[in-house]
């Protein structure tokens, strides 16, 4: 029984990375895009809040830190 709480619970936690993790990167590729263009922002700036986005969403996703920031 106990057994069965645990892995319900890890399922939940993993359904809600996934989550978020799929919600960081629709924001990165649709939202940051349409929101840089009507604000004017430039291409460099666009591309650093998607890289940023993108790489929340792998944190979230595999759990695990970035590996650029422990190199």
């Amino acid at each position: 029984m106990n057994q069965q709480l645990a892995h319900t619970d890890s399922k939940k936690a993993s359904n809600g990375s996934l989550l978020l993790g799929t919600s960081l990167v629709v924001a990165s590729m649709i939202l940051v895009p349409a929101l840089a263009v009507r604000l004017g922002l430039g291409a460099s700036l666009t591309g650093a809040l998607r890289i940023a986005l993108m790489k929340a969403s792998n944190r979230a996703v595999c759990g695990t830190p970035d590996a650029s920031k422990t190199a």
